[in-house]
């Protein structure tokens, strides 16, 4: 009889449970207008049937020293190297989760001496080898294990996402330094032609031709330019240490290559929006997390239904209950549990209720984190565009102020012009110049700013998952 209703408990509750065996599955998610077009009117970015973010880290950053610093970033950083270690934990939680289908086995051996009223002393021992079984009837362990699964992806994930941030951010610090390098080069030679103004402006002073304040001013502006030279160096070597960092090393100087012989990618192409889900690491992530609590819902509803353990022992012993034998004989025993919560059931309720409201929670924010790295991408594409155009509007006028600033001097030269108008366009131009070089900097960053927010970085072997 006992048989009986343990049966009929059992499949009840296997009939009600076959929910908690099934796999997470992505939920729908809205995909529509994720990227907008930098220049349609119409909003909405006609999708690619490439993505940028596939290409190599190598083909988008062809600078052989670059390239030399990204690899060693890759090799040395200490967040990708922790992150690392990351995945290497979760590897070993996945492994216990599987184990735990597996019987337990331990050896557990007692003895013991006794002597009543000063008679001779029993000695009385067991050798027995102890084994438990977990029986998975109602997924317990199977959501584990797929929970496990999760957390190894989602950690995987997180690699992924610091290696692509790891290569953007030594790509931007090293354009930063070729901006500052070329900033400086302009300004001491810019310092030099000024230095020549000086000394033609007193030369013209004694040829009657100008006045003492005009050379006063000539030197003054001469004089600023020259005390700019220290910060732009200053910030260079800011920069180098702060590179150094990334590389974890000690500051010190950074071997790089001229800005003038960068080369990126004109066309960019940001693929359909589906692909954002995997290719965006922290979109990746978002999801392993909604996966994960899926099956944290599904271990806290497992607990509402009865856990079968099995359990036995065997091995020697020479207790015989009142008396002891020698030698001893084998002994061997097995049970079996059924323990159906009953006093704990609003607990287990409550633990559930609050499982499904983190899976709600998490749900909402792989929706989120799709729409930030939608935002991401259609601010790359902006910025990329209008700086496209800035630079193209501020070479003409760099153009444009070098022949003012070559036909004052000769007007002034020739007595139709005045020191002022020398040394305004003179400013205006090195202003110029210095926004062009920064111009072109900001494209620069567009260009590695689009190529992170669509996962660009990743492992070869991750474009195949």
């Amino acid at each position: 009889m006992k048989q009986v209703v343990i049966y009929t408990i059992c499949m009840g509750a296997l009939l009600s449970s076959c929910n908690i065996y099934k796999k997470y599955n992505r939920p729908d998610v809205d995909m529509e207008g994720l990227y907008r077009d930098p220049v349609s009117v119409n909003d909405t970015l006609v999708s690619d049937t490439t993505n940028m973010g596939n290409l190599p880290w190598e083909e988008v950053f062809t600078d052989p020293q670059l390239q030399k610093l990204i690899r060693q970033g890759l090799e040395q950083n200490s967040d990708l190297q922790t992150a690392i270690l990351k995945v290497k934990e979760a590897e070993a939680g996945l492994m216990s989760s599987r184990l735990a289908y597996l019987p337990s086995l331990g050896l557990s051996p007692q003895g013991t001496v006794s002597s009543f009223d000063k008679a001779a002393a029993t000695q009385i021992y067991s050798l027995p080898v102890v084994s438990s079984w977990e029986l998975d009837l109602f997924g317990k362990l199977t959501n584990a294990k797929r929970g496990a699964k999760a957390t190894l992806l989602q950690s995987e994930a997180y690699k992924q996402a610091v290696q692509t941030q790891v290569i953007s951010t030594i790509a931007n610090t090293y354009y930063t330094l070729l901006m500052l390098d070329k900033q400086l080069a302009i300004t001491e030679e810019t310092a030099v032609l000024w230095q020549k103004s000086v000394e033609t402006m007193k030369a013209m002073k004694t040829a009657g031709m100008t006045n003492e304040a005009a050379v006063a001013q000539s030197e003054a502006n001469c004089y600023a330019i020259a005390a700019s030279i220290p910060s732009l160096r200053q910030q260079i070597r800011e920069t180098e240490n702060s590179l150094s960092t990334l590389l974890f090393q000690a500051p010190q100087t950074i071997e790089r290559g001229s800005f003038d012989e960068q080369s990126l990618p004109e066309i960019l192409h940001v693929g359909v929006p589906v692909q954002m889900l995997s290719n965006r690491p922290d979109v990746q992530s978002a999801e392993l997390s909604l996966a994960s609590a899926y099956y944290s819902t599904n271990i806290a509803r497992s607990a509402l239904y009865p856990n079968l353990v099995i359990s036995g022992s065997a091995g020697w012993t020479n207790s015989a209950g009142s008396a002891t034998i020698n030698p001893g004989k084998i002994l061997l025993s097995a049970a079996a549990s059924l323990v159906q919560p009953l006093f704990n059931h609003g607990s287990n309720i409550a633990n559930l209720k609050a499982a499904k409201a983190q899976q709600e929670i998490a749900a909402i924010n792989f929706q989120q984190t799709i729409l930030n790295a939608g935002k991401e991408v259609s601010n790359a594409l902006y910025d990329f565009q209008a700086n496209k155009e800035i630079l193209a509007q501020r070479t003409l006028q760099v153009e444009a102020l070098q022949r003012a600033v070559e036909s004052t001097e000769s007007l002034m030269k020739l007595g139709t012009s005045t020191y002022l108008e020398v040394l305004t366009a003179q400013q205006s131009l090195l202003s110029a110049q210095l926004s062009e070089v920064s111009d072109s900097y900001q494209c620069m960053v567009a260009v590695v700013s689009l190529y992170h927010a669509l996962g660009g970085g990743r492992e070869i072997e991750e474009n195949t998952k």
